[in-house]
């Protein structure tokens, strides 16, 4: 037997042993295996992962960079590179890792997944002393700066970037740096909110109220606070009581009318965006929605040159995201949402955003359903995997899954390759789906089971492997997997006692009287336990204990 054959049944041998949660001894059988074949890299990257599960970070981080350099094309190198580094919470260099990734396959989910759990980490902290998340921190905090005329002029100096550095990575800085009157006007953009003002309801923004939500409109205006005439010029005095003459015509839906007095308003002054955009509302009760977006795009270039409120700017963007909506333009629509939000976020516009966003997947899900290209991705996927190219084969399934998301197989049979990967946790994820589409499936049980079992989780895994046998008991590989988590658990009773304990739920049940009968019930008369399973809420609490690993039925 050559070196790279002894080097295969080693690695073969470390992969069993890894799946079965006995990491040392992986890592012993992987480091053998590189002994004979150091330049595979496929060792380094099982090694990278035993190293993670054992939790010895750096080592891990060596060996993830050595695949990268054995193998520069191999998108699996960058995401055990990627969660090494999240783990050391270097997490600039582990986005940077998975970025490198995503440049050799953009679809990868274990890539997306990973840039995912980092970017969750990063809202988490760093946060300052009153335990919010830190404000500074944001892929879009530079450019909301530099488009808000209030700190738009700041970056004329040099030494303001550098002060929003310091703040990004020393938010507990920002306490003593408030005598620098910049940060407060930075806080107040940030947070949307105006730290100067001492308090105080928002004062409206004198403009035609319009739809409240993209599928319905209200021809109800807003009462408005009134400009303070005294220190006006005449024409733009003017100006205001002609839109006021348009608000009143517009209540009583006598739109042509209110358009031609907010023309007299705009002529009498062309730097007030709100006669704009309260022009724009008319045009949207019109149905005129493309007249709409235009009057919309006048009034920002104005709002944004005569430094306007940037509520009022969020307004004449969101009007715009209403109008494409209208006009199935979802993606602009999405787009112009976005906008608002950077100028002014809202609830609504939140709720508003989230809404197209879902017509938007639902209109990508459309475009992509093709059963027939997902049966021949699947079987593509298939032949991967034998070949032991589980990357690939992930891959296809990947492919198979957007084609059709309906079918639970090519679920189950990501999650295979996940396994082979060692990636239990993303394995277990496709197993839930997978029984979720088809509740009856016993090849989804069994796999779930043994995603379960690596990650320790006997008791959940025994409930699996339950589950399998309760729609085939002749399954050998559902009753294997059933055995060995019983013995796992006879085992070590105590460990599995303690952990059950510390359940909550757990807890709770045990403590009710007559659950606590019942289970005496069942343990002198086992024929009680098919009277008792026919209460739903007794069922269910049955299952809990069935799954913890307190009781077993045999």
């Amino acid at each position: 037997m050559s070196d790279k054959e002894k080097a295969n049944v080693l690695k073969d041998q470390g992969n069993s042993a890894l799946n079965a949660g006995n990491f040392d001894e992986a890592i012993n059988f992987y480091t053998e295996a590189i002994k004979l074949d150091s330049s595979n890299h496929v060792l380094f990257s099982n090694r990278s992962a035993a190293f993670c599960k054992a939790g010895k970070y750096k080592d891990a981080l060596d060996d993830a960079e050595k695949t990268v350099q054995i193998k520069p094309d191999w998108v699996k190198g960058y995401s055990r590179k990627g969660a090494a580094l999240a783990y050391l919470k270097k997490h600039d260099d582990a986005l940077n890792a998975y970025a490198e990734g995503l440049k050799l396959d953009p679809n990868n989910e274990q890539l997306k997944e990973g840039i995912k759990e980092v970017q969750a980490q990063l809202r988490e902290g760093p946060s300052m002393n009153s335990g919010f998340p830190n404000p500074f921190m944001g892929a879009d905090v530079i450019g909301k700066l530099q488009n808000d005329p209030r700190t738009k002029d700041f970056f004329n100096d040099p030494s303001y970037m550098k002060l929003i550095a310091d703040l990004q990575s020393n938010p507990s800085n920002m306490i003593s740096m408030l005598k620098d009157p910049r940060v407060m006007t930075t806080l107040s953009v940030l947070l949307n909110i105006d730290l100067a003002a001492g308090g105080g309801g928002d004062d409206e923004e004198g403009d035609v109220e319009m739809a409240s939500t993209p599928q319905s409109s209200s021809s109800k205006p807003k009462e408005e606070e009134p400009m303070d005439t005294e220190e006006v010029s005449p024409e733009k005095k003017q100006a205001i009581e002609e839109k006021d003459k348009g608000n009143e015509l517009y209540k009583e839906k006598k739109f042509e009318e209110a358009l031609a007095q907010y023309e007299k308003a705009i002529e009498l002054d062309p730097t007030e965006m709100t006669f704009l955009t309260n022009k724009a509302a008319v045009y949207f009760e019109q149905k005129k929605y493309e007249e709409c977006v235009k009057e919309c795009e006048k009034a920002v270039e104005v709002g944004k040159e005569n430094r306007a409120d940037f509520k009022k700017v969020a307004k004449a963007y969101s009007r715009m995201a209403a109008s494409y909506f209208k006009l199935k333009d979802y993606y602009k629509s999405k787009t112009y949402y976005q906008k608002s939000l950077t100028e002014h976020r809202t609830r609504d516009t939140l709720n508003k955003l989230a809404e197209v966003e879902k017509l938007i997947k639902e209109e990508e899900k459309k475009a992509l359903y093709d059963p027939e290209k997902a049966l021949e991705e699947k079987n593509a996927g298939k032949e991967c995997f034998q070949k032991g190219d589980y990357p690939a084969a992930i891959k296809r399934y990947t492919e198979a899954i957007k084609r059709n998301p309906d079918d639970a197989i090519s679920y189950s049979n990501r999650a295979a390759c996940y396994q082979k990967l060692a990636e239990f946790p993303l394995a277990l994820k496709d197993c839930e789906t997978c029984i979720k589409l088809d509740p009856n499936f016993v090849r989804g049980y069994i796999r779930k089971g043994m995603a379960l079992t690596a990650l320790k989780e006997q008791a959940k895994a025994s409930a699996a492997f339950q589950k399998a046998l309760d729609l085939d008991p002749n399954n050998q590989e559902a009753l294997d997997g059933y055995r060995k988590c019983m013995a796992s658990n006879s085992s070590n009773p105590e460990e599995v006692r303690k952990q059950a304990m510390s359940d909550p739920e757990i807890q709770q049940i045990l403590g009710d009287p007559a659950m606590r009968l019942i289970l005496e019930q069942m343990q002198n008369d086992p024929k009680a336990l098919h009277e008792h399973l026919k209460n739903p809420e007794i069922a269910a609490k049955i299952q809990k204990l069935l799954e913890s690993g307190l009781i077993a039925i045999r």
